[in-house]
């Protein structure tokens, strides 16, 4: 035989070692240049021309910082051509989320986060955009006007939202994600990550964002979807470098397989007969327990396929006492929980924020997993959870209770009669209503039988009427309060302030930003200074009317003040005559 073949042969398996070593070692940016090789080499007929378009609506969204009632801040502006884009700066025509920064998770009302949250699952908000046309997406441009680099990850999904009927299957794919990385330039730009192709159609993008690394509120314009009519043909080339790409870890696509499949992984009969479980067998139950409790739940569905002994305790009610599935939210539904089900009976916190929505999960699928696995339930985190009707509150008011934290943020397709419910879980502590629609009817209910609330967020509930009779009510009822969100409370007034701030002295944590109807010329803002001692979160953003005397009186009586919101006062504040504690965030 000629030495040329096999030396060929040698260099052809010196090369795919080669890229098999690249494809482990690269950097995220070598990664991100191998997709780009990707899309240039997508053919495509000269028939099938790329589409662009702007999204036509905003369809969802976890946060935002304007007004249900207005565009200013709301992302509302997503929807269409570019407001402001290429301007630079803080524009009331751009879309920005409720937070930004880390304090958020420091102040007095932030929640203790889950275990068992995966490294790689960092959104804090998202957004979803629906567009005209359904195309095989070739890029995505998102247009940032200030302080960008929030965006982390960029989704697609099967469904049209557009269409007249249910879909048959929802998919979701990961477009592109990063981890997120601090952008030290606050100017506009127009961001246009590399992403991968995948084999559907779509007209529905969805945008998750960590604002953590932020100096200041992203703001985003517009959001451009490029794609093609008909699938693009790839390469053989191409199709190398795709292939190679899959060496690397990437966790979502590997856990979303193992929700898809939790009846397998956790059936006992699927396991086979081994001679024996290793040096597991000399450890004690409680040690291997504790060993387990670091796994993420797609590592414990692994883990239980290698031996019974192991599938044993992956299946121990004990591991899932604290059991965080939005992470898991684009494949969660109704046959994961069932599979769920016998091993939460003893769960106390669970997290299903983002879950279920476009017929993932079923009422009545809820309601099954609750009726065996509420009984112990303490916290029950269900943001942006638009499956939930009255029959769901209904439910959890009856089969949780044990129940103290209950979070219903941005849950704004619950009907008004439906928050009623809420005032049998006569133990709760913390409640979360941001964004959502409950009346004050249900509210003074509520606030009338839950007399332990110490976390009360009533942020943009635009359906209160009163908000006077409201804070009335929270001083004469909730004594053990000690933080309090009234973010965009459209009528409170001086009379509502007092009431709370006499009956609450306990406050930690006080948020009115954007109440237009407080006026410092009445002494409110001097009130709370004297009567709220313990005070280390007040937000007073866009009161035009705080002046140097309530700063002078909040700096003087409220020593353990630590963040100060008094973004968009007309007055010249003079903070040099001021001394603040350390470690003190103030926001003019």
């Amino acid at each position: 035989m000629s030495p040329v073949f096999p030396m060929l042969t040698v260099l052809t398996m010196f090369y795919y070692m080669c890229l098999r070593r690249r494809a482990r070692t690269a950097t995220r940016g070598e990664i991100m240049n191998s997709h780009r090789t990707v899309e240039s080499n997508s053919r495509t007929s000269p028939l099938n021309a790329e589409v662009v378009q702007y999204a036509k609506e905003v369809v969802d969204f976890s946060s935002h910082y304007g007004s249900e009632n207005s565009m200013s801040y709301t992302m509302w502006n997503l929807a269409g051509v570019p407001n402001v884009f290429p301007s630079s700066g803080d524009f009331t025509q751009t879309a920005v989320f409720r937070t930004y920064g880390t304090w958020w998770d420091q102040c007095p009302s932030a929640p203790v986060p889950f275990k068992r949250t995966p490294a790689n699952f960092q959104s804090q908000d998202y957004v979803e955009l629906a567009f005209e046309q359904q195309v095989y997406p070739t890029a995505v441009h998102v247009l940032e006007t200030y302080h960008p680099g929030a965006v982390i990850r960029i989704l697609a999904c099967s469904a049209n939202p557009y269409s007249p009927g249910p879909p048959a299957e929802v998919r979701w794919e990961t477009l592109w994600s990063e981890k997120p990385t601090k952008v030290n330039a606050s100017q506009a730009r127009q961001f246009k990550p590399c992403i991968k192709q995948i084999n559907f159609p779509t007209n529905l993008i969805r945008l998750e964002i960590n604002s953590s690394l932020l100096d200041y509120y992203t703001e985003l314009d517009a959001v451009v979807l490029h794609g093609m009519k008909d699938k693009p043909m790839l390469s053989l080339k191409t199709s190398l470098i795709d292939m190679n790409d899959l060496d690397e870890d990437d966790y979502e696509e590997k856990d979303d397989c193992e929700i898809d499949n939790l009846n397998k992984k956790f059936s006992s009969t699927a396991l086979r007969e081994g001679p024996s479980n290793g040096y597991f067998d000399k450890l004690p139950y409680e040690l291997i327990q504790l060993i387990l409790n670091h796994l993420t739940l797609p590592d414990l569905c692994r883990l239980a396929q290698t031996c019974k002994l192991l599938n044993q305790h992956c299946c121990d009610p004990l591991q899932y006492i604290h059991l965080n599935l939005q992470p898991y939210w684009a494949k969660l539904n109704d046959t994961s929980l069932e599979f769920l089900q016998a091993r939460c009976t003893l769960v106390q916190w669970l997290n299903l924020s983002w879950t279920g929505n476009r017929g993932f999960i079923s009422v009545a699928g809820f309601s099954r997993f609750l009726k065996v696995c509420g009984s112990e339930l303490v916290r029950l985190e269900l943001s942006c959870s638009h499956f939930l009707n009255e029959t769901c509150l209904e439910i959890i008011s009856e089969m949780c209770p044990n129940l103290q934290d209950l979070n219903l943020s941005s849950c704004d397709k619950l009907p008004p009669q439906a928050f009623s419910h809420i005032a049998k879980l006569c133990g709760l502590k913390r409640l979360v209503l941001y964004r959502t629609k409950v009346e004050q009817t249900a509210l003074l209910s509520i606030l009338n039988f839950c007399s332990d609330l110490q976390h009360l967020s009533l942020g943009s509930c635009v359906m209160i009427e009163d908000y006077d009779v409201t804070a009335s009510m929270i001083g004469a009822k909730c004594k053990k309060l000690r933080t309090l969100d009234l973010w965009r409370c459209k009528n409170i007034t001086e009379s509502g302030i007092a009431e709370l701030a006499s009956g609450c002295p306990l406050l930690e944590e006080l948020d009115l930003g954007w109440c237009p109807t407080l006026q410092s010329s009445t002494g409110c803002f001097a009130r709370l200074a004297h009567q709220l001692p313990n005070l280390q979160k007040l937000f007073l953003t866009a009161n035009r009317s705080v002046c140097d005397t309530d700063i002078e009186e909040l700096a003087s009586n409220c020593t353990r003040l630590r963040q100060l919101d008094i973004l968009g006062t007309r007055m010249d504040i003079t903070l040099q005559i001021i001394h603040f504690p350390t470690h003190f965030l103030i926001e003019v």
